[in-house]
């Protein structure tokens, strides 16, 4: 049973100490933390999305749900959560016996590293392997498990990374692209070289970052534009070549990552949060600020942070 719902600051909080001595070692990416509560494992991302797993994640859950309502007044509607479930379960049923091509991409909500952009495509002949094998929304799992799983799905995988720098990032910016629109252009781009390579697919799976129609005017000055595609919310939950694709742009992420650590001669966070403002201002206190134009994304608001950094 897995049961997700988003909660207050001061709930979240309250998690935290909560779950202090129950913590796993390993924190799944963008989380606070990663728990073991007898049968039920408990993710609290940093969202404030928090998910619970097991028999009793739902007793878990509940008693949540009531120190919210108690505490905030706000109302969390289980079953409206169950029926969620229910239908990423019944989409994945349908999708499992499917051959499929998936794109997902990493970073962008991270200050250092790139966005890693990937389509894979995924047999039916695969699926119950790499089912078996792991395969899962690369958010929901943890680094390690990543590096142990990424290299056989580059192996034995067909499909199309591309990495985009953060200068290139950063110069997208200056022509006035969003993030949403960098992101269908560079989806677009990697399911139309793959899918030129494949023919034999039944359904392109994409997750659903913006309505479909705002997602093809983004692609209006493209001279080539996949057209078939199917938008889901949430499809790394439901459509293994997502998936895949989530884990493959995940490990090359990491490895950029540890390039960029090398390069700067000091450990780079993950994400955008405090962390993050403070190894910033250490790389620029040591190379200058116009070192940031290629190792960064200039319009997150740890930017905009980085002087009172400096000052301490």
């Amino acid at each position: 049973m897995t049961i997700v719902f988003k909660v207050s600051e001061e709930i979240q909080k309250k998690m935290i100490q909560y779950y202090d001595d129950k913590k796993r070692e390993k924190t799944p990416p963008y989380a606070y933390f990663q728990a073991l509560d007898a049968d039920t494992i408990v993710t609290l991302y940093q969202s404030g999305k928090v998910m619970f797993q097991g028999v009793s994640a739902d007793i878990d859950a509940n008693m949540w749900v009531d120190l919210e309502k108690k505490l905030t007044g706000t109302i969390i509607n289980m079953n409206e959560n169950k029926e969620k479930q229910q239908k990423i379960t019944m989409l994945k049923n349908q999708l499992y016996g499917l051959s499929t091509i998936g794109s997902d991409e990493v970073g962008t909500g991270d200050y250092f590293g790139p966005i890693v952009i990937t389509a894979s495509f995924v047999p039916k002949s695969q699926v119950a392997k790499l089912d078996k094998l792991g395969v899962r929304d690369s958010k929901t799992i943890t680094d390690e498990k990543i590096k142990q799983i990424a290299p056989t799905l580059l192996k034995e995988v067909e499909h199309v990374t591309y990495i985009l720098t953060n200068k290139e990032y950063n110069e997208y910016q200056k022509k006035g692209f969003n993030m949403n629109q960098i992101k269908a252009i560079f989806h677009n781009k990697v399911l139309y070289e793959l899918k030129e390579k494949t023919s034999s697919y039944d359904k392109i799976v994409v997750d659903q970052f913006v309505y479909p129609k705002k997602y093809y005017d983004h692609l209006k000055e493209e001279s080539h534009v996949v057209h078939d595609i199917t938008f889901y919310t949430k499809a790394e939950s439901v459509c293994i070549s997502v998936a895949a694709s989530s884990c493959i742009s995940r490990y090359l992420f990491l490895e950029e990552m540890t390039k960029l650590s090398n390069k700067l001669k000091m450990t780079i966070p993950k994400g955008s949060g405090e962390d993050v403002d403070m190894v910033a201002a250490k790389v620029v206190k040591k190379y200058g600020e116009q070192i940031l134009n290629d190792v960064a994304k200039l319009n997150f608001k740890n930017t905009q942070k980085l002087q009172e950094y400096i000052k301490q």
